[in-house]
């Protein structure tokens, strides 16, 4: 998975977690390309499965992130984009972070146990 592969892990606020059975519709302000979601975080989304048309050094872009019951569409800014044959993957920071996504990351964000408090979401 590209994501994991890429450098400057270490400057990220939140974790990333990884997903399934989300979609992406990703527009650079030419074009419209689809995508898939393969991990998230609260400030930031990574991308796979997308055109190598995509222009991923543009300065912003518009996404919608979509699961089964919800929709999520937010400004982003790239941060790394990565050809590897017709795809690209692509990292983003979240610019405008919509109603609700927060806490649609918190509850796929992993719950860890602590002896001494008990659960605890990072």
């Amino acid at each position: 998975m590209y994501c994991k592969n890429v450098k400057n892990m270490e400057k990220r606020k939140y974790p990333r977690i990884e997903i399934k059975k989300l979609s992406v519709d990703v527009s650079d302000g030419i074009g419209f390309f689809p995508g898939v979601v393969s991990d998230i975080s609260r400030s930031g989304i990574c991308i796979q499965d997308l055109s190598e048309r995509l222009n991923g050094k543009v300065k912003k872009m518009v996404i919608v992130v979509s699961s089964q019951d919800e929709h999520f569409k937010m400004n982003v800014r790239p941060k790394w984009s990565l050809k590897s044959g017709l795809n690209t993957s692509l990292g983003v920071e979240i610019v405008t972070v919509p109603l609700g996504w927060t806490e649609f990351v918190i509850n796929v964000e992993p719950i860890f146990t602590n002896t001494i408090w008990g659960e605890v979401r990072l």
